[in-house]
């Protein structure tokens, strides 16, 4: 069992200059798609970036960073997440490949939404976690490495404008070959994450 990928995988922050081919993102975002959704809605969609259109995607994400830091916050009560922020930039910089992930579905984070579409967003956001995590395993089990990316945060809006997207950012995968071996993170003991109630 502990040589499942689901138990090999570690988040990878250092990467190989290594090329990436589009068979194996092909395959990687294909196992994504195996995923479960809700109502089989399959929200998702991916856009690979390489070369000089990461580039440009890595600008805009700096430039969304330095105005949360300088100017005008949208996410003023987690700028302590800042450093942590560039950091995830120069990881980026490093993969040869990220694949972003949109919920097609999705409004913008900035938008009000009623308790119908609260639900809808939360099931569709469950469904591209297991989308993500589908790919990240694939990842893998194909010898590649992966980090999951939430910081996109910072600079939804120079982002998803940059893009030119209907539907909301979710976050990244930086993908390569791992230039590290990263030990195995602390886990919450079964007991504290298990409750049975069984009649």
């Amino acid at each position: 069992m502990s040589n499942s990928p689901i138990y090999r995988r570690r988040s990878i922050r250092k990467f190989k200059d290594m090329p990436i081919s589009k068979e194996q993102i092909e395959a990687i975002i294909q196992a994504g798609s195996a995923a479960p959704s809700a109502k089989n809605r399959q929200p998702w969609k991916c856009i690979v970036l390489g070369n000089l259109c990461k580039e440009e995607f890595l600008i805009h994400m700096k430039k969304g960073i330095e105005r949360e830091e300088h100017s005008l916050a949208s996410l003023s009560k987690s700028r302590i997440g800042l450093p942590d922020a560039k950091n995830t930039l120069r990881i980026m910089r490093e993969a040869p490949i990220l694949i972003v992930v949109i919920n097609t579905n999705g409004k913008s984070p900035f938008e009000q939404l009623d308790v119908d579409e609260r639900f809808t967003e939360i099931c569709d956001n469950l469904s591209i976690g297991a989308f993500i995590e589908n790919m990240l395993l694939q990842a893998e089990e194909m010898g590649l490495g992966t980090l999951w990316i939430a910081n996109t945060c910072f600079a939804y809006q120079e982002l998803i404008s940059y893009l030119n997207m209907q539907g909301q950012l979710i976050g990244a995968i930086a993908l390569g070959y791992a230039d590290e071996h990263p030990e195995k993170r602390p886990r919450k003991e079964l007991k504290d994450i298990m409750e049975f109630r069984i009649l």
